[in-house]
């Protein structure tokens, strides 16, 4: 199993992603087969190596390779084309060795819009795919909820909608080991005719597909539900889904300041902290996103996850085992095999064309 790595996208390139794929190479195993992973380190590849001296390693160590990419995209450049302009960037390198089979996975901490574009130009989306989404998982009871979309496209159809829906229960089944994923539609109201005209007709193709046996889908699901693990897969347009996930996340931060402050106000309170330090401890690992990796890109016909832009090396290393679990999934096949049931009849066109 090989992961294809943009050693120069992120905060901290390219240190965090050599650190990051040094812990992989030596302490990451795939399932049950004993099989280590594999990188790929697409840089410069001179300040790749300086990264590893100062890591003690003067060349690569068995399992890591370097690829050299002269060129870097920044956050300046311009996520739609920036992956067409700079060629030999870190970037484009990574996902044409992704395209070509040279890698099983891609991981990015880099430009986001940036990442998406490329993904879907050269890697392109599987057949039958309308958009590609954006699917990170929500901390929550049981190791969390899959959100998707969360930003990929702003507005959307409910055919997208109905997509997110088998992808995201197929990634929660075969990733996350959830048999018969719940699917909820983030929602204002649970009853059946809450929510604008997509909300609507979203939720009666959804109802179709559990009728016929192909989703477990459980209806609405409000914000505060979903976020209590009400369901596994929470189906969103990515303009709510974005603003559920910031307002998650923002929570989060709060109650983790909250906290430190309740804690650390006087002796008393500091004591306090040791004996229940176990339980903080569990905490913060529950909202730490470093634990997850990253956010899978689904629906892109190769497994790309975008890591978040300020991963250290522990969250780039804890990205590789994501992508390479995906990889193994099958969530692909899954997908592809599935198309027919996915996709909403185009008027005035056959099957085959639609």
């Amino acid at each position: 199993m090989k992961i294809i790595v943009d050693a120069m996208g992120g905060d901290n390139a390219p240190r965090s992603n050599v650190e990051g794929a040094l812990e992989a190479v030596r302490e990451i195993q795939l399932s049950n087969d004993g099989k280590g992973v594999e990188v790929a380190l697409v840089g410069r590849g001179d300040e790749i190596l300086s990264v590893l001296r100062d890591l003690g390693c003067d060349a690569p160590p068995p399992g890591l390779e370097i690829v050299h990419a002269s060129e870097v995209v920044t956050m300046e450049d311009n996520p739609a084309t920036a992956f067409k302009e700079k060629k030999d960037s870190s970037l484009t390198v990574g996902l044409n060795l992704l395209k070509e089979g040279k890698g099983d996975a891609f991981v990015s901490a880099g430009s986001t819009g940036a990442l998406l574009a490329g993904a879907t130009l050269v890697t392109k989306r599987i057949r039958g795919i309308r958009r590609a989404a954006m699917a990170p998982v929500i901390p929550g009871p049981n190791g969390g909820s899959i959100l998707i979309d969360a930003g990929a496209t702003a507005e959307g159809t409910p055919e997208y909608l109905l997509q997110y829906a088998f992808m995201g229960s197929y990634y929660a089944e075969h990733v996350l080991g959830r048999p018969e994923p719940r699917v909820g539609l983030l929602n204002i109201g649970a009853e059946a005719g809450k929510g604008t005209d997509l909300q609507r007709e979203t939720y009666t193709l959804l109802k179709e597909a559990d009728a016929a046996g192909r989703l477990h889908f459980v209806g609405n699901v409000e914000g505060r539900e979903a976020a209590q693990g009400a369901v596994d897969v929470i189906v969103a347009d990515g303009y709510s889904g974005n603003i559920f996930l910031k307002t998650v996340e923002g929570t989060a931060l709060f109650l983790s300041k909250e906290m430190k402050k309740m804690f650390t106000k006087n002796p008393l309170s500091k004591l306090a902290a040791v004996l229940v330090s176990g339980g903080i401890k569990d905490f913060k690992k529950l909202m730490d996103s470093r634990e997850v990796g990253g956010v899978p890109l689904l629906g892109i016909s190769k497994p790309v996850i975008k890591a978040h832009g300020s991963s250290d090396g522990y969250a780039i290393r804890n990205a590789i085992a994501q992508a390479a679990r995906f990889a193994s999934s099958g969530i692909t096949e899954s997908i592809t095999e599935n198309i027919d049931v996915m996709r909403l009849p185009v008027p005035g066109k056959t099957e085959e064309e639609g």
